[in-house]
C-alpha cells in the first residue's frame, strides 16, 4: 500500500548534459542506449530537451531524438522536455506532436517550455523577455489545434488562417507546462487542464514555492471549468546513488563540478564551486540534490512529498556526473530500493515477510508435521504390501 500521498512513479528528465570535451556523437547515443536501459528497469518516463548553444546541451530537437527512442523501447513514456515554443511556428508544433504520436503509438507527452538558454534566444533575434508571453500565445493555439479546433490568429509573431491538423492524433495526447519560481505555469496547468513539470523542485527557493503553485493551478482550473491532477505533477531533482555514500561521492567526480559550474552561468539557483567535495556538501546540505545512498534518495522524495502535498511523479535530473557505468547501476538502485517505497509494492511484501517471520515457525512446523506424516503412510502402505 501507498501513504497518504499516493503513488509515485519515476522517471529520468535529460537536458542533456554532457561535458563539451566529449564527443558528440558518441554522447548522443549514450543517450539513446540509457532509455532503452531505463524501459528494461521499468521506469515510466524518460524526458529530453530541446537546446541551441553552450556546448553541454546537444539535442536540438527532442522529437528527432524522440522518433528514435520509441522504435528502441516498448512501453516507457517518452516526454519532449521541452519544446520551446517561442523558436517555433505554433501550427508546425503542433503537425509534428500528431506525427510523433503516431510514430510512438501514445507514448509521446508534450511539454511546453519558452526556452532557457539565453544565447538560444539571442541567435534567433528572440528578446527572452517576451518568450513567456511567447509561450502562452503558442500554447494556446497548439491546445485548440490538437482539441481539433479550426484557428485563426494574428499576433506580432506568428499568424495562424483557418488552420487545422489534417490529421488527427493517435492518442489524447498529454501536455505538461514548466514551472521553476513564476506563476507562468502552474497558471497555464490550471487554464488547460494541464499537467506540471516542476524543474525547481528542490531548490531552496522552488521548493518553498510547490504548494503555493499548486494552489494556483488548482484556482485557476476551476475559474476555466478544467481539473488539475496531482498525478499528472511532476517534480524533478538531481539524484545519483551508490552502495555507499563515500562511492556515490566517487563516482561523480567524473563530470559533477565541470557541468555544475557550467549551469552556474544559466540556471538560477545553482552557484559555482571550487571543488567538488565542496559542492556536493553544499547542495546535499541545501536538499538540491542527493549524491549518496537510496536511503538518502527516499529521504528526499518524503521530504518533497511533504513540501508539495503530493505529487504523482519524480524525475532524476541526469546529467553525465559519473560514467556510464556508474550511472546505469544508480538507476538500477533507484528502481530495486527507491521505487518500492512509492509504488505500493513494499507494503503487501513486507506485511507478508512480517507474517512469517513473527510465526514461531508455525509454517515450518506444519510442513514437517505433513512430511512425517507422509513418510508414516507410506511405510503402513509399504508393509501392507509386504505382508
Amino acid at each position: 500500500m501507498t501513504d497518504d500521498y499516493g503513488r509515485v512513479d519515476f522517471g529520468a528528465f535529460l537536458a542533456p548534459w554532457h561535458r563539451a570535451d566529449s564527443d558528440a556523437n558518441f554522447a548522443i547515443h549514450q543517450d539513446l542506449e540509457l532509455v532503452e536501459h531505463l524501459d528494461r528497469l521499468g521506469f515510466a518516463e524518460f524526458w529530453l530537451g530541446e537546446h541551441h548553444s553552450g556546448g553541454v546541451e546537444i539535442v536540438a530537437s527532442p522529437e528527432m531524438f524522440m522518433a528514435a527512442a520509441a522504435q528502441r523501447t516498448q512501453r516507457i513514456k517518452l516526454g519532449l522536455g521541452v519544446v520551446s515554443l517561442p523558436y517555433h511556428h505554433p501550427f508546425l508544433v503542433a503537425d509534428r506532436l500528431v506525427l510523433l504520436d503516431h510514430l510512438s503509438r501514445g507514448r509521446m507527452i508534450f511539454g511546453a517550455g519558452p526556452g532557457q538558454l539565453a544565447d538560444d534566444a539571442k541567435m534567433m533575434g528572440i528578446d527572452p523577455i517576451d518568450s513567456r508571453r511567447k509561450m502562452e500565445e503558442s500554447f494556446d493555439v497548439i491546445h485548440r489545434l490538437l482539441n481539433g479546433e479550426t484557428v485563426t490568429q494574428k499576433t506580432d509573431w506568428f499568424t495562424c488562417q483557418d488552420a487545422y491538423l489534417h490529421v488527427a492524433p493517435y492518442s489524447n495526447i498529454q501536455k505538461a507546462v514548466t514551472a521553476t519560481v513564476s506563476p507562468t505555469g502552474p497558471k497555464l496547468a490550471g487554464k488547460y487542464g494541464s499537467g506540471i513539470l516542476s524543474l525547481a523542485a528542490t531548490n531552496p527557493v522552488g521548493v518553498e514555492k510547490l504548494a503555493e503553485h499548486w494552489k494556483i493551478a488548482e484556482d485557476i482550473a476551476a475559474e476555466n471549468g478544467q481539473t488539475v491532477n496531482r498525478a499528472d505533477w511532476r517534480l524533478s531533482g538531481i539524484m545519483h546513488v551508490a552502495e555507499t555514500e563515500e562511492q556515490a561521492r566517487a563516482d561523480v567526480r567524473h563530470g559533477l563540478l565541470y557541468l555544475m559550474n557550467y549551469l552556474s552561468n544559466v540556471t538560477p539557483g545553482f552557484a559555482a564551486a571550487p571543488d567538488v567535495d565542496s559542492l556536493i556538501d553544499g547542495i546535499n546540505d541545501a536538499g538540491l540534490a542527493v549524491i549518496g545512498t537510496p536511503e538518502m534518495a527516499v529521504a528526499q522524495i518524503r521530504r518533497l512529498q511533504e513540501k508539495s502535498g503530493g505529487f504523482g511523479k519524480f524525475l532524476v535530473l541526469h546529467g553525465e556526473w559519473a560514467s556510464t557505468t556508474a550511472a546505469r547501476h544508480s538507476f538500477e538502485l533507484i528502481a530495486q530500493q527507491v521505487v518500492p517505497h512509492f509504488n505500493g509494492d513494499l507494503g503487501p511484501r513486507m506485511r507478508g515477510y512480517d507474517q512469517t517471520m513473527n510465526s514461531n515457525r508455525s509454517a515450518a512446523d506444519v510442513t514437517q508435521a505433513a512430511q512425517e506424516e507422509a513418510q508414516k503412510r507410506f511405510d503402513a502402505e509399504r508393509a501392507v504390501r509386504s505382508n
